[in-house]
């Protein structure tokens, strides 16, 4: 269920303190400073997953500071990851000052002394979890805390796009499904963080499952290269083709096969909207990295009873033609 505080109801004079408490109840207790003479309208959103709080925040120029008063009253030890998506923010923690731009995201440490301030309009989405639940050294964590990582190069662009995904789908996720995304989530921002002070572990449960993920992002996002294959994927992540491969048969499965599983499910959708579109079989097959038109005729029979050409003239049915059909890789 979604929690929704907004101050936009309220007179200018009376949107300060409103502000104060709804940014402390949701978060841990901070001093807000508006540096606003006349205090923009507030909204905070926010999604409970498991211990996890995913919050939606968009407001005016304002700093916000976690004193030692405020951490001795409290004593809650939250790790707080922000995906900075409007306006940007200088943040302030463990000696450090950065700035956070729109597409970047940053950690804060509740159990330590931080201050953020933001001007003009913006909007961020948080993430506030238990400390314990991320699996880093204390050292690294405090190495981390109010640093920017960027939202578009490597690791961290997966962990943003993640996040950033997790938050849309806040809402409709069940208990047990949102605590398992979460989980994935926090394991692979304990990859990037752990990457990035060179401790990177690849027989820790962590690191296999969110190597995981990033080796599935990385093959969608090449699945369309005939020349995909595990040695090339294994460089693109500095691991063996061995662990490689281990990794997949964790789930019961090869790389090979993952890969061809992905490469049809897309074929057999764009088959049935190829008539509309002009594309033959052969051209659908390319464009997912079939290079040979008779092998993939064979591994398509073999997957779904029938031949390309037979399922992109007959499908299931008319209904099902009309599925997904803003579906694009």
């Amino acid at each position: 269920m979604s929690v929704v505080l907004s101050t936009a109801e309220l007179s200018a004079a009376d949107r300060s303190e409103r502000w104060h408490e709804a940014v402390s109840r949701t978060f841990v207790p901070l001093d807000v400073n508006i540096l606003e003479e006349d205090p923009s309208p507030g909204r905070i959103v926010t999604h409970q997953l498991g211990a996890t709080q995913v919050s939606d925040v968009q407001a005016g120029s304002q700093e916000v500071t976690r004193s030692k008063r405020l951490i001795a009253r409290d004593g809650k030890e939250y790790l707080i990851l922000t995906l900075q998506r409007r306006g940007s923010a200088v943040k302030e923690q463990d000696g450090r000052e950065c700035l956070i731009e729109p597409g970047n995201f940053s950690i804060s440490d509740s159990s330590r002394v931080f201050r953020k301030k933001v001007e003009g309009d913006f909007r961020f989405t948080s993430f506030q979890f238990p400390r314990k639940e991320l699996r880093v050294r204390d050292e690294d964590l405090h190495a981390s805390t109010a640093s920017a990582f960027s939202g578009r190069d490597g690791g961290a662009a997966l962990v943003a796009t993640y996040f950033a995904r997790m938050a849309r789908e806040a809402a409709g996720f069940d208990e047990v499904v949102g605590r398992q995304f979460v989980a994935t989530g926090l394991d692979l921002l304990a990859l990037v963080i752990n990457e990035r002070r060179g401790r990177f572990r690849p027989q820790a449960p962590e690191t296999a499952t969110a190597m995981m993920a990033r080796v599935k992002d990385h093959i969608l996002q090449n699945l369309s290269d005939p020349h995909l294959s595990p040695t090339a994927i294994a460089a693109a992540h500095f691991i063996s083709v061995r662990y490689l491969h281990k990794l997949f048969q964790l789930e019961g499965t090869t790389v090979g096969e993952w890969i061809r599983a992905e490469r049809l499910e897309r074929c057999r959708r764009d088959l049935l909207r190829s008539p509309a579109r002009g594309l033959g079989v052969a051209t659908i097959a390319r464009r997912w990295g079939f290079v040979s038109p008779s092998h993939f005729s064979r591994v398509f029979r073999a997957a779904y009873g029938m031949s390309p050409r037979d399922w992109q003239i007959h499908g299931l049915s008319g209904e099902q033609r009309t599925v997904d059909p803003d579906y694009s890789a």
